[in-house]
This record gives C-alpha cells, structure tokens and sequence, in this order.
C-alpha cells in the first residue's frame, strides 16, 4: 500500500504527542476519534474487492484500524454466512443498506438481524413502480417532483414502524437528486424530513453528495435535530457549480478525503450534538491511481486525524 502523506503523518505525530497531556481517565480510543467512535467505512467502497476476496478484504479493512462495517449486499453470500466472515475479521455491522420497496421488508428485516445490524437503510427509495432497468430508473430519479416525494415519506413511514415492530430502526440515506429545486425554493429532502414520522424515520447524511447540491449538512443537523444516526464522509472534486444530477455528465467526481473541496471539522463538530452515532467513509469509484484499499487507508486516516 502507497505510504501516507508527510502530512498526515505529521498531523498523526502531533496528535501522539498531545496525548501525553490528557488526562488517564479519559481513554486515548475516545479522544482520538471523532465521536468518541472508531471510523467505520461503508463496504460499497471496496465491492469489487470483496466479490473476489470476502475474508481477505474485510481482514484488510481491520487491519487499517476500521472496526465498524456498514452492509451494502453480501458478496453473493448469505447474511448468516457474511455474518461469519465479519466475526472472523472482529469487525461490527451496526447498519447495512437494504432494497426496500413497497414488498414485504421481513426477509430483508431478517438479513439485517443476521448480520447483527441494528439500522436497515434505504439507500434509495422510489414509491414509483419501477419500469425497465435499475440504470433507467435511476436516471429517473431526476425527474421526481414533490407529489413523488409525498409518495415516498409515505412509504418510509410505512418501512419504519414495521422496522420498529421487528427491533429494527429504518434510516433513509440521500443523494444529491433529492435536493434538486422544485420551485419556490422547495426541494424533496425537506418532504421526507417534515412528513416522516421522527421515531420511525431517521436519516443516514450523506454529506458528499449533500455538499455536492449545494447544501450545507451543518445547517441540517442544527434544524433537525435527532433525525441523523449517521453520516457517509465522502469528499469530491470541485465543481464550478452545484449540481443534483446523479447519473449525467455534471456528476461530480468521487476522491480520497482531504483531496477534494469538502472540510469535516465543522461537519463532525455539529454531529454529536445532533444525536449522530456511527461515522462511515465512502468513496464513489471509479477511485484513481491506487487500489480500493489503499484509498481506505488514506480514508481513515484523515478521519482518525479530526
């Protein structure tokens, strides 16, 4: 794997070196750490490497320092059996992304059991039938309009108290196409935060793709607070302008946190008080001049260094 940075060892020294001065009782893990958690990373970043490696990759993952894993599929596995693979690496699964639709959720409830997840997200939700492929319905996804985002709160209300009824909590996880504006300033995300039920809906931020649309997850968890249990840290290149397209030529290009345009010390400074648990680091491919798992390790590094 490539080395870090001259400056992110720096930044590592230092903050080595003020561990000295705090005191015993509070323990390094916790400081260190934004949170008071280790970073978790979302496995959709290393796919690739987990559909040709399963225990290897998830060891590797350990290995950089990561202990929580967030689910996005099983590596044509079974839960119980990814499960398996997870213990194996000391690695924990508190939430995994599911394809909830308006079908039956207990058999995707019980891969979450499985998997010993305590949040089943959307990691997209469509109310609307979905007609031909996955890649024409989510170009489709531009052209909701607020009727369609109605549709959908209703649906995630729906998914939440069966969540609730199964031990489980549902989270719904965003884009960038959900803050496309509607007019008179409206825009879909704010549907599904002011008629989602609080208790049954909570909301997984994804700050790159927020960011990205041009709106500010800072504003977001000072305006609702205790809706978000977690947070994707995803960074990208700069882009002249805002931009809700999610499929065309003005999506944004994913890179290595630290390298793009987006600074999380405010971001994670407003998430604790906003009620924000888990922190996961995602990476939108194609990734650039090094392999899945070295940009994982830069990952976690600029997140260990906050």
């Amino acid at each position: 794997m490539k080395q870090l940075t001259r400056r992110s060892f720096l930044v590592k020294g230092s903050l080595l070196g003020a561990a000295a001065t705090i005191p015993s009782t509070i323990s390094f893990a916790a400081w260190a750490d934004p949170l008071g958690r280790a970073p978790g990373i979302q496995l959709y970043t290393v796919a690739a490497d987990l559909s040709s490696n399963v225990a290897g990759t998830l060891k590797s993952l350990k290995a950089i320092g990561y202990e929580y894993v967030e689910t996005a599929g099983f590596a044509k596995l079974s839960a119980q059996d990814f499960r398996k693979q997870l213990d194996d690496a000391g690695l924990k699964c508190p939430s995994t992304h599911l394809h909830f639709t308006d079908a039956d959720p207990t058999p995707l409830f019980a891969d979450a059991h499985a998997v010993g997840a305590h949040f089943a997200v959307s990691s997209v939700l469509m109310a609307k039938p979905m007609n031909g492929s996955m890649g024409d319905a989510i170009k489709s996804l531009s052209n909701l309009n607020l009727e369609d985002f109605k549709h959908t709160a209703a649906l995630a209300n729906k998914i939440g108290a069966k969540a609730k009824e199964a031990g489980l909590q549902y989270a719904y996880h965003n884009h960038n196409f959900e803050f496309k504006d509607q007019g008179n300033g409206q825009i879909g995300y704010d549907v599904l935060l002011n008629e989602t039920d609080p208790e049954l809906v909570k909301f997984e931020l994804d700050c790159g793709w927020m960011v990205a649309a041009g709106r500010n997850p800072v504003d977001y968890f000072k305006k609702y607070p205790n809706r978000y249990r977690m947070i994707h840290v995803k960074d990208f290149l700069p882009v002249n302008l805002p931009t809700t397209d999610l499929m065309g030529s003005d999506r944004p290009k994913g890179t290595e946190l630290g390298r793009g345009k987006i600074d999380y010390k405010p971001i994670f400074a407003a998430a604790g008080p906003a009620g924000v648990q888990y922190y996961f680091s995602e990476q939108e491919p194609p990734i650039q001049g090094m392999t899945a798992l070295e940009a994982a390790k830069i990952n976690y590094a600029y997140m260990h260094a906050l």
